[in-house]
């Protein structure tokens, strides 16, 4: 008996200690300096703290039932069933602190000396590449942070965070190494499109139809698409909004040591970069077509010849090569239901991203940066990357442009006073004690 009591006396001793840590953890408002620049979208900062309060509620609340469970029925119980009602609230203590850890990372950027108001411009060029006129299609908000490495992820909104419940915005890690060049938009726009292919349920009927077409030609490379088309509806989304700046920026991504380049990827859903590459351009080529993207597949062949390859390595690549157009027409002229049976090319704003209407606005807008911030920024960053592939800009113009616009960008959604508004009205619809939670 008296061993019950002195675990008992030490649980509770723990479980008050988890409930004073955890008042500890204040809202990002009053836990984060920036300035307001880099501050994230308001509808985002909104959803985030109310989602991190909603977890700690709950918590508290299991904290204090599991306290009176203990200092009540629980206190004649067993030591090990004591214990093991303790661990399982412990384990949901620390999932919320891996939530709140997950969203600290993202949000300390933001007070970065000039990085953390180029991360909330990155946020409108995020904002605007998910936007596409399907009707019913949900509001997604997607905030950016940087990380080392060459290639860019995402955690999609909706999917579960640690302790179960799903992530309330899109949260996109994008390579410090890319910043600041046309070849970000690449990357940012190729996650994009992952979130954009979930909300349309794009991969499943694509998935569906490839398998058709591999019952109807036995011994194809279908399969191989059908491995890959997850990474290729993406690369996809970045194609149909940047155009030939996509590939580009693509190419440079997987430009790597033979090795990698030519390597079978086996169950990886990321294509052989060798092919990615030509299935980027041939995308590009059926929704944008220009000479350009042929010189773009010779300048990448010249980079990588296949001579010195094994035969059989060597052939199974020049089949799946030769697969490619037919592919890429069933991919730009799939029709689901998501899509009101559009077909998926038509999402794209085909008439303005054509590489000569591109060059057309490079000519008219100059380097005016007043005209520029005025545009969609996925256009602008369409216009910058085919003007500097043509060699109408330098590498220097580009990154002086670009970190000039990211700036008015961040600045504009800082300033949107319909937004904070719309903020307000949303927080006052909470109850009281959230309300103050969020905004003290």
């Amino acid at each position: 008996m008296e061993a019950s009591v002195g675990v008992a006396a030490l649980l509770d001793s723990e479980a008050r200690g988890l409930l004073s840590r955890l008042d500890q953890i204040k809202p990002f408002v009053l836990h984060e300096t920036m300035v307001l620049a880099a501050a994230l979208p308001v509808d985002a900062q909104l959803v985030i703290e109310r989602f991190l309060h909603a977890s700690r509620e709950r918590l508290r609340t299991k904290v204090r039932d599991f306290l009176r469970w203990l200092n009540g029925p629980g206190r004649s119980a067993p030591a090990a069933q004591q214990q093991k009602r303790f661990v399982v609230v412990r384990l949901e203590f620390n999932a919320v602190l891996s939530q709140f850890d997950l969203f600290t990372e993202v949000i300390t950027q933001r007070s970065e000396n000039e990085t953390g108001v180029w991360l909330s411009g990155l946020d409108a060029l995020a904002d605007d590449a998910l936007r596409v006129d399907v009707d019913g299609c949900p509001e997604i908000r997607a905030i950016c942070y940087l990380a080392r490495g060459a290639g860019a992820a995402i955690r999609r909104a909706h999917t579960r965070l640690p302790g179960g419940r799903p992530n309330p915005v899109a949260i996109i890690r994008i390579p410090r190494e890319r910043m600041i060049g046309s070849g970000i938009a690449s990357s940012l726009i190729h996650e994009v499109g992952h979130q954009g292919a979930a909300q349309l349920d794009l991969v499943s009927t694509l998935r569906a139809q490839i398998r058709r077409a591999a019952l109807a030609e036995p011994g194809g490379q279908w399969p191989i698409f059908d491995r890959w088309i997850s990474e290729i509806i993406a690369d996809c989304w970045s194609v149909g909004k940047l155009g030939l700046t996509s590939t580009v920026g693509l190419l440079a991504v997987v430009s790597l040591p033979r090795f990698f380049v030519f390597r079978d990827s086996g169950t990886d859903p990321h294509p052989t970069p060798y092919l990615r590459v030509l299935i980027s351009s041939a995308i590009g080529e059926t929704l944008y077509p220009d000479p350009q993207w042929e010189a773009m597949r010779t300048t990448w062949k010249q980079m990588y010849p296949l001579d010195d390859l094994p035969a059989q390595h060597r052939t199974q690549l020049e089949n799946t090569e030769a697969a490619i157009p037919r592919f890429v027409d069933l991919l730009v002229h799939h029709r689901s239901p998501r899509l009101g049976r559009r077909p998926l090319g038509d999402l794209w704003p085909l008439q303005e991203r054509q590489p000569g209407n591109l060059i057309r606005l490079h000519h008219e807008w100059g380097t005016d940066i007043a005209i520029m911030a005025r545009q969609s920024p996925s256009l602008v960053f369409a216009v910058i990357g085919q003007a500097k592939a043509v060699g109408a800009i330098s590498a220097e113009t580009e990154n002086h442009l670009l970190s000039r616009l990211l700036t008015v960008w961040a600045v504009r959604s800082s300033l949107d006073v319909t937004e904070r508004d719309r903020m307000l009205h949303r927080i006052m619809k909470l109850s009281p004690r959230t309300a103050v939670a969020i905004t003290r």
